[in-house]
């Protein structure tokens, strides 16, 4: 059996669309996911861990603004992430190498065209109008 950091070194080698850093990201930002998460039960229960790939893709979105700012699509796209889609390989592709787990309603697909990187990141101003005395 491989140690991770083989299965790790072997699967960057496989796959060589994505940096190590980008990996590192959806580890954290699922960590952000669950500490984040609502306890709404639009969400779901409050005491489950899981998290669905829209959830995940939601979660990197805001992971990424708060870690980088206006400078998140630039960072994640320096790490060959360029789309929900991707999010989604990096996903099944730590699943394959056994360092994260799925359940069995869980679907590739699930990832794919959450929501357009064009827009995502961009910053979002709100017009503040002074009340005159």
């Amino acid at each position: 059996m491989k140690s991770p950091l083989q299965a790790m070194r072997d699967l960057l080698a496989e796959d060589k669309r994505f940096k190590l850093e980008a990996y590192q990201f959806i580890r954290e930002a699922l960590q952000y996911s669950h500490e984040n998460s609502p306890t709404d039960e639009s969400y779901g229960p409050s005491d489950s861990r899981h998290v669905t790939g829209q959830q995940l893709s939601e979660s990197c979105r805001l992971y990424a603004i708060d870690q980088y700012g206006y400078l998140a699509k630039m960072v994640l796209g320096s790490w060959g992430i360029r789309s929900t889609s991707d999010f989604g390989d990096l996903v099944y592709n730590l699943i394959r190498i056994e360092q994260m787990r799925k359940s069995d309603t869980d679907r590739r697909e699930d990832f794919d065209e959450v929501y357009s990187f064009d827009d995502a990141f961009e910053p979002e101003f709100e017009l503040v109008t002074k009340d005159e005395d």
